[in-house]
């Protein structure tokens, strides 16, 4: 019989059943309360031997059902390497309610425990002065408090602190040497970094050039001088953009004195390409950038509300152009069948083209230089489909007009389909533009997908629809 066996059978059937999101489970009613019954007790061997036979996300979610008190005190009892795995799970709201004086020590254990990036990320959930706390009881974890001291979203906040990184002096077989000395330390080595007498960044030398170099070369003789560095306080977006410009696997890190830091890797990079493609993602939807599923109701409604306001604010725009054209509605009721294929047509346009926008600012695709050709591209696209559009729902009247009686049903589908032509040439121009103006003054570009793009296309499109109808159609 196995030792997990052994401790199965002496200790009392206490099992848990996994539960599903934002759901509990009676049956697990009655582990939860001999969980309780046994923490009351004080049997902690026999409740942490019961809980080893746990999985860690099991473990989270009992914790998350017991009172606070008991689950603070059961958590002081879990020993540091359980409670990693145990931490990794739990919310980012319950992690710093778990947190009070008396855990910040074993918090410091976990912390120590963790890859500094996993520890970063688990401190930026923590409020400010709690985890400039944990910060202070780590003297000993350079990279996490190296890491910690760079705002949000930087290179410095993300980049590996492990590197090759040796003077010009030293020869290639030195430098193969040094390598396999530091193989359990780094796992991947793609290039080994070179540096002047005062440790600044002076060159690269990749991995396979080094192999095939003589071993009496000195680095100096064999590196690529011409190096790309980023700064630690550059954002992480930019360090995105440039390693795909230049086709860099890794991109070097440098302080302000030019002495390297750090170096972002293929996986970091993977990273943050997954960090900004979610961040787009929700500021496209109208949703705060920080916004995550585990958000509770009023993170929520912080998150979306001013979106859903300015979404409001603009729809409300558009209501008041309709209304000063009530006389128009009135003489001519069958306008009004018309606003939500204008507002459909103008939202559209402008969301394809702001999409194509921002896919080319972050990838940057889009260079300065390319801007005013690939606005006319924009702009003739759109007149093109803007006159196919226009084109047929301009057939569609006059084929209504055989079926039911219009009123000059020619004057109507030239109206619409003038309006049409208009409405997508426009907005798919404003679509193509704020993106590039919000990159420009340093606004993330996505944000113009949202409700900017859509509200403002709205306004427009209703109102030129009803500009057309009255020349063409009332005139």
């Amino acid at each position: 019989m196995s030792k997990a066996e052994t401790m199965a059978s002496a200790l009392p059937e206490i099992v848990w059943t996994r539960e599903p999101a934002q759901e509990h489970l009676e049956g697990n009613d009655a582990a939860l309360a001999s969980v309780r019954d046994m923490i009351k007790a004080g049997n902690r061997q026999d409740l942490l031997d019961l809980l080893k036979l746990w999985d860690p996300t099991d473990v989270m979610q009992m914790l998350t059902r017991l009172r606070l008190k008991h689950a603070r005190k059961l958590f002081k009892w879990l020993p540091a390497n359980p409670s990693i795995k145990v931490v990794a799970e739990l919310s980012p709201e319950f992690r710093s309610i778990l947190m009070e004086e008396s855990t910040l020590d074993q918090f410091r254990d976990i912390l120590a425990g963790l890859d500094p990036e996993d520890a970063i990320e688990i401190l930026n959930e923590f409020p400010e002065d709690a985890a400039d706390e944990l910060i202070a009881r780590l003297p000993d974890v350079e990279d996490i408090a190296t890491r910690a001291s760079y705002a949000d979203d930087t290179a410095g906040r993300v980049m590996a602190r492990k590197f090759v990184a040796l003077p010009e002096a030293c020869t290639a077989g030195e430098a193969v040497e040094q390598m396999r000395a530091e193989a359990d330390r780094i796992r991947k080595v793609f290039t080994v970094y070179v540096t002047d007498t005062d440790g600044r960044l002076t060159g690269t030398v990749e991995v396979g050039k080094l192999l095939l170099a003589p071993a009496d070369a000195p680095l100096s003789s064999i590196m690529n001088r011409d190096v790309i560095s980023v700064s630690a306080d550059m954002d992480q977006e930019e360090v995105l953009r440039l390693a795909r410009k230049r086709d860099m696997r890794t991109v070097p890190v440098v302080g302000a004195d030019g002495h390297l830091v750090g170096r972002i890797t293929p996986k970091q990079l993977t990273r943050i390409a997954s960090d900004e493609a979610n961040e787009d993602m929700l500021l496209m939807s109208g949703v705060s950038a920080e916004s995550r599923p585990d958000d509770t109701v009023f993170r929520i409604v912080r998150g979306r509300l001013p979106w859903l306001l300015a979404g409001l604010l603009g729809a409300s725009v558009a209501a008041t152009v309709v209304g000063s054209y009530e006389d128009q509605l009135a003489e001519a009721a069958i306008l009004a069948a018309f606003i939500p294929v204008t507002m459909s047509m103008a939202g559209n346009a402008g969301l394809q083209a702001s999409a194509v926008a921002v896919q080319g600012i972050a990838t940057g695709a889009l260079w300065s230089g390319d801007i005013v050709f690939r606005l006319l591209k924009e702009f003739l696209a759109a007149l093109l489909n803007g006159t196919v559009a226009g084109i047929i729902l301009g057939t569609l009247v006059m084929l209504a007009s055989f079926v039911v009686p219009l009123e000059a049903p020619l004057d109507l589908a030239l109206a619409t389909s003038l309006s049409l032509l208009c409405v997508t040439t426009i907005a798919a121009m404003v679509g193509a533009t704020i993106p590039i103006i919000l990159d420009k003054i340093g606004i993330d570009p996505a944000m113009a997908i949202g409700v900017f793009i859509t509200s403002s296309n709205d306004v427009l499109g209703v109102l030129i629809f009803f500009l057309m109808a009255t020349t063409f159609y009332l005139g």
